[in-house]
């Protein structure tokens, strides 16, 4: 029989969830689901926007010339490399990304965040910052969410997130 039979998962544990693991976990996803819904209609329809593009521009205001390769931008997020070129395609269209030759790698490109697409940036992150706030945040106390932003930082310490 398998470590990881009806009996048990690895380790010994139950196979099934406690009441706290089951509405922690599910918490959790119910939550992002909901708030990446909330943020993909508020960002359409007030900036003509979808998250991941949001999302692109928000990593390349974050980098040094605010420029970046695209497969890099793809490893940072859900997206293939030839998805994350065809997000950066529709930027460049819009003007909020200029498409460049990456001069380290002949086949590569970067990405760079042009004045018009930070222009947008700083609108669509002001009202990012008003959703999570009203929808979210103004839910816990300071401490509540300090100690939230710890577990997070134990999660992603141990997944080899940033």
């Amino acid at each position: 029989m398998s470590k990881q039979s009806s009996r048990g998962a690895p380790g010994g544990r139950p196979a099934r969830f406690t009441e706290a693991e089951r509405d922690a976990w599910t918490g959790l996803l119910r939550t992002h689901s909901i708030m990446v819904r909330r943020m993909e209609e508020m960002f359409r329809a007030r900036h003509h926007l979808m998250y991941g593009e949001f999302e692109v521009l928000l990593r390349l205001s974050r980098v040094p010339n605010r420029r970046m390769r695209i497969s890099d931008l793809a490893a940072a997020s859900l997206l293939t490399s030839s998805g994350m070129s065809r997000l950066v395609d529709r930027l460049e269209r819009a003007g909020l990304v200029a498409r460049e030759s990456a001069p380290e790698d002949a086949r590569g490109a970067n990405a760079t965040l042009t004045p018009a697409g930070q222009e947008l940036l700083s609108a669509a992150a002001a009202s990012d910052v008003a959703l999570a706030r009203e929808a979210f945040l103004s839910l816990y106390t300071r401490s509540e969410l300090e100690q939230m932003g710890r577990f997070w930082a134990r999660f992603l310490e141990r997944a080899g997130g940033p």
